[in-house]
């Protein structure tokens, strides 16, 4: 079960890459990797957390996401480790990114069927937005 995991996992950051890089086909093929319904949540986000319970809910997530282009974003140091639940996994990864810069991330999902059907995502965001030059953008809607 973990290379399936793995493969899932890669998908899910390469399709990442890819939408940041411009190709907006990889909205739907991300979708398609999790679960009808699903629980998706971003513990970390600082703007609060919207649980992602349908596919159609993580098309509008990935479309805004990869509306903000991150130059020559990656994910590298890409680990899948299996938990003593067969359908939990924890992957860590770095995200690197354009001019020179490195977020490192953790997110704990639940496969079934090959399919994400829960996931807790702990992205650095404010390291994220640090980074790439968004902190007063973040700023300001913090403040709104």
């Amino acid at each position: 079960m973990l290379s399936t995991a793995e493969r899932t996992f890669h998908a899910l950051l390469d399709g990442v890459c890819r939408l940041h890089a411009g190709d907006d086909g990889q909205v739907d093929r991300l979708a398609a990797l999790y679960a009808e319904p699903t629980d998706v949540r971003h513990p970390m986000a600082p703007l609060g957390d919207t649980p992602l319970v349908s596919r159609e809910d993580l098309r509008q997530h990935f479309a805004a996401a990869g509306a903000g282009r991150l130059a020559g974003l990656r994910a590298e140091d890409v680990r899948v480790h299996a938990t003593g639940d067969p359908e939990v996994f924890v992957g860590e990864f770095t995200y690197r990114g354009e001019p020179d810069w490195s977020v490192s991330n953790v997110i704990v999902f639940r496969l079934r069927d090959g399919l994400i059907a829960e996931s807790r995502d702990y992205l650095d965001h404010l390291g994220l937005a640090r980074a790439t030059g968004g902190v007063d953008a973040l700023a300001e809607r913090l403040r709104a």
